[in-house]
């Protein structure tokens, strides 16, 4: 198949489940065009059957605002047209599923694109709530010939808030668990945690439905009883107050901020448990890229999380906001050395046997067949 993938191609999870979804296809053996306003940062490598189109917008005195929405349909019409594409598979919905609409009615007299559309979390339950932009998501969803979400949760919510009548499939997030596999410890570890201390790990992008000032909150309780570190990876807007916020409690030697990083795997194995204390999260891959790295989660029970971790198994479920109950969890795993190394071996046996790469990828293969 000739496929043209549309993605935000930032660190953001339906990014990069976007990336390495075309990655994976092009070993399969699929030609994978990728359409966007810059390369996708984990589309760091030479791979035959993978080619990227930059998406420019023009400036011009007239316009006060970038057209992108509009150059991304040209650029797509572009592709689609001169490399043969056989569908065009969206990520996010706004402005993308548009866009795409907008090429294949431009296309139509003179080929048939079809257009897949995956829906990853606030385009949906955020974003496309906004009453200004309701009708346009309700309208690209329905005119998509396939539409997949990333958990049940999100599915239900988009049927719900948008009461639309369409079939979407269910098709979760996937790791490489080749990849993101439990390590030895490293010159990293040793550095981080020099006497020994257990490392508590969060990665996001620091918006305020991560809540990562809860994550603070959490690892000051755990603190005060055991030793140890917390690690945050990643960056965004609310960075500046958790710094203040560390500064506040007293814990600046005890917490790191990485920043964006691409060593994730070699962060993640230097780490004994993940908090993922999110106020809305539709799947939570970096929950389940951890859990292929064998460690225990503990998230609160929002969204797609219940569908990915199993509580009392592979980490641990609260309610939004309970931080004595999140750091009560952490410290129970801390200090049992059999019940963590059982939820480290769950957590990296869930992952292999639900969410790999080569049990996923085949069902997104199947779907395009389906929609040609």
């Amino acid at each position: 198949m000739k496929i043209g993938i549309t993605c935000y191609p930032t660190y953001g999870g339906s990014g990069v489940i976007a990336t390495e979804l075309g990655k994976e296809l092009a070993l399969r053996g699929h030609e994978v065009h990728f359409i966007s306003y810059a390369l996708p940062f984990r589309l760091n490598q030479y791979i035959e059957n993978i080619f990227f189109h930059e998406v420019e917008t023009s400036t011009y005195p007239l316009f006060e605002f970038s057209l992108y929405s509009l150059a991304l349909t040209s650029k797509m019409v572009e592709v689609a047209k001169y490399e043969n594409l056989d569908l065009l598979h969206v990520h996010y919905a706004i402005p993308h599923a548009t866009s795409a609409y907008l090429a294949m009615e431009i296309l139509k007299e003179e080929r048939d694109l079809k257009i897949v559309t995956t829906l990853h979390g606030t385009d949906i339950t955020l974003v496309g709530l906004e009453p200004s932009f309701l009708p346009l998501v309700k309208f690209s969803i329905e005119k998509s010939h396939g539409v997949t979400a990333v958990s049940r949760f999100l599915k239900e919510k988009t049927l719900t808030n948008y009461s639309i009548e369409k079939e979407i499939e269910v098709i979760p997030n996937f790791v490489d668990t080749n990849l993101f596999s439990p390590g030895e410890s490293t010159e990293f570890c040793r550095r981080i945690a020099p006497n020994g201390e257990k490392i508590l790990v969060h990665t996001s992008n620091f918006r305020p439905v991560k809540r990562v000032q809860d994550t603070i909150k959490i690892f000051e309780k755990v603190n005060k009883e055991i030793p140890s570190k917390l690690l945050l990876v990643g960056d965004g807007p609310d960075r500046s107050e958790c710094e203040r916020l560390c500064r506040e409690l007293g814990l600046c030697d005890s917490v790191k901020f990485l920043g964006k990083q691409d060593a994730l795997v070699e962060i993640l194995n230097a780490s004994d448990i993940f908090l993922i204390p999110s106020q809305s999260e539709s799947f939570g891959l970096a929950a389940l890229e951890a859990m292929s790295c064998g460690l225990p989660v503990i998230s609160s029970s929002v969204g797609g999380l219940p569908e990915l971790v199993k509580h009392n198994e592979c980490g641990f479920i609260a309610e939004i906001g309970d931080i004595d109950r999140m750091a009560k969890y952490a410290l129970d795993l801390l200090t049992n050395e059999k019940k963590y190394e059982i939820f480290s071996s769950n957590a990296r046996k869930r992952a292999v046997e639900n969410f790999d790469k080569s049990k996923v990828v085949p069902q997104y293969e199947n779907f395009y067949q389906e929609i040609l």
